[in-house]
């Protein structure tokens, strides 16, 4: 039998460092629109390449699986909880902001920026949403 504390775990720590990445991420974003020597550029797209794919999408890959996995082994209870599938849209438009930090990445990295620093500060803020929100119907289930 799985372990489904162990589960659990490992779904909130991979979450946890996804999450990470999805806060530090676009704040690089902020400071490379900043920036104007190659060197520091070059540098950011470094720095923003290693935490994308060697932190961020695994992470967020892991997360994903593991949570598919924990929800398959609680089935049919979770079928009809409300709450679930109003996370599962969360976790679906958190994907969607994912990839829109790939492109916005791709377009540092191709030297194709088209927004200020103010406007990644704005972007910064999504996630951080999306968190409050994810707690909330995994800690009360409203709906249920």
């Amino acid at each position: 039998m799985i372990n489904m504390m162990l589960l659990k775990t490992l779904h909130i720590i991979f979450m946890t460092a996804w999450f990470a990445g999805l806060f530090y991420l676009p704040r690089l974003f902020v400071y490379h629109a900043m920036t104007e020597d190659k060197l520091s550029l070059d540098r950011f797209v470094i720095m923003e390449r290693k935490l994308l794919y060697g932190i961020m999408t695994p992470s967020a890959i892991l997360t994903v699986a593991f949570g598919f996995f924990l929800t398959y082994l609680y089935l049919p209870a979770y079928l009809d909880q409300t709450w679930l599938a109003l996370k599962f849209i969360l976790v679906v438009i958190l994907i969607f902001y994912h990839i829109w930090c790939v492109n916005i990445y791709k377009d540092f990295a191709e030297n194709k920026n088209k927004h200020s620093h103010i406007w990644f500060r704005w972007f910064n803020e999504f996630p951080v949403v999306i968190l409050i929100l994810v707690v909330i119907l995994v800690v009360y289930k409203p709906f249920t």
